[in-house]
This record gives structure tokens, C-alpha cells and sequence, in this order.
């Protein structure tokens, strides 16, 4: 085996065991999105094609439960895209390091650049070689296969079982966005945007805001742009 391939071939591995820790946290929250799909009225071959297509959990949570209460079209769409452009966020911060790469690359990079995967992006030499790519692939397809097997077992539990939504499974996705917040709040800005989008979101909940989501994400955002901006200065 050449050093390019043993190289290459570590380096998936690595990327299985790295992302493994968050493959199997998201558990529950792949098994509650594919049996809310289905308990509210998916069949289970659109609530599998939408963890196929889509790959985007809270966007998906979201949008089941706004489409299964008839939410009117534009709220859907505008609260989806505000949830979903962070990843817009990530394509510009990577961009630099993939700008080289060929389109063959850039597109199945740019398809699974998830939270999770953005997570193990901010080496400085991330993407950057052929192993790190190698590594970066796997991680994120590790991710997608597995979220897909997750979403299938919740379609099957939801056709099967009563409603589990009552087991608290939703708790999966706040405690692995607060895993993953957590370890990046290491300046004033940041703390007080993360603290500014907790009570916003739930006192705009509280007061049965539609937007309640994206009110609470601009004002959030705002904040921490105000103030990073005043300590630049």
C-alpha cells in the first residue's frame, strides 16, 4: 500500500470514529423526526425521502410540525430559511479552504458540512489535502447514513407504536446544540448572543408569536453583531 493510500485510508477511519460520538447522540432525534413525519401524516416513504433530501433535523423537526399544524405557506418558508441559513454561514467559512478543490468535491463537501461536521472544520488546514478531505467525507457521509437509519427506525416505531413524542425524545435536540454552542462561546459577544436567543425564544413563544423562531434568531444576531462590532472598535 502507498503512503498516499495508508494515508488516506487512516484517515477515513478517523473520520468514522470522530463523528461516531455525535452519530449516536442524535439518536433519539432522528427516530422522533422519522415517527413525527409519520404521526402527522407523512407516509413513511416522504418521511425517509425527506431525511434523504433535506439532511437538515431541526429544519425538518420545524417544518413537520408547522406543516401538520397548516401553517400558512410564506411562514413555513421564511422560518426554514432562517433556520437553514446558517449553513450558508458555513459554506462562506469554509470556502476559502475548498476554493481549490474541483466541483466534484466542493458539491458532496457542501452537502454534508452539517453542524456536526462544521464542528471539526476550524483546523486551519481543514480540506486542504487529500487525507484531510478523505477524513472530512467520511465524517459527514458517517453522519448522513446514519441519521437516515435513525429516521427509518422512528418511521417504523411511529407506524408501530403510540405517539412518542411523550418520551421526551425532542430533548435530544436542545442538548446537542447546547453541546455543540457551548465549547464556542469564548468571548463576551458570543455569551450574551447565546443568552439573548434563549429568552428571546421563549418569551416570543410565551406570547404565541408565528415567527417566534426568527424574531428570537435576528434579535440574537443582532445583539452579537452590535457588540463584537463595539469591541472592535
Amino acid at each position: 500500500m502507498s503512503r498516499q493510500r495508508k494515508a488516506n485510508y487512516l484517515a477515513f477511519w478517523k473520520g468514522q470514529l470522530d463523528m461516531l460520538p455525535l452519530n449516536l447522540a442524535v439518536v433519539p432525534w432522528g427516530i422522533l423526526c422519522g415517527s413525527l413525519a409519520v404521526q402527522n401524516g407523512f407516509s413513511p416513504w416522504e418521511a425517509q425521502l425527506m431525511s434523504l433530501l433535506v439532511f437538515a433535523g431541526s429544519a425538518q423537526l420545524v417544518a413537520i410540525e408547522l406543516i401538520a399544524k397548516n401553517t400558512p405557506l410564506m411562514t413555513l418558508l421564511i422560518t426554514v430559511f432562517i433556520i437553514s441559513a446558517r449553513h450558508f454561514l458555513y459554506g462562506l467559512s469554509v470556502r476559502h479552504k475548498v476554493i481549490a478543490q474541483p466541483l466534484k468535491v466542493r458539491l458532496p463537501v457542501s452537502f454534508v458540512l452539517t453542524d456536526e461536521l462544521f464542528a471539526f472544520s476550524h483546523h486551519p488546514r481543514a480540506y486542504q489535502t487529500k487525507a484531510r478531505l478523505v477524513y472530512a467525507l467520511s465524517a459527514g457521509f458517517s453522519f448522513y447514513v446514519f441519521w437516515n437509519i435513525w429516521t427509518f427506525i422512528g418511521v417504523v416505531a411511529g407506524s408501530l407504536l403510540p405517539d412518542l413524542t411523550h418520551l421526551g425524545l425532542d430533548f435530544a435536540i436542545a442538548a446537542t446544540f447546547i453541546a455543540l454552542v457551548i465549547p464556542s462561546i469564548k468571548n463576551w459577544p458570543t455569551l450574551a448572543t447565546v443568552i439573548t436567543a434563549g429568552v428571546s425564544a421563549t418569551w416570543f413563544k410565551a406570547l404565541g408569536l408565528e415567527l417566534w423562531l426568527v424574531f428570537a434568531a435576528l434579535l440574537s444576531m443582532s445583539v452579537g453583531y452590535g457588540l463584537s462590532r463595539g469591541s472592535v472598535k
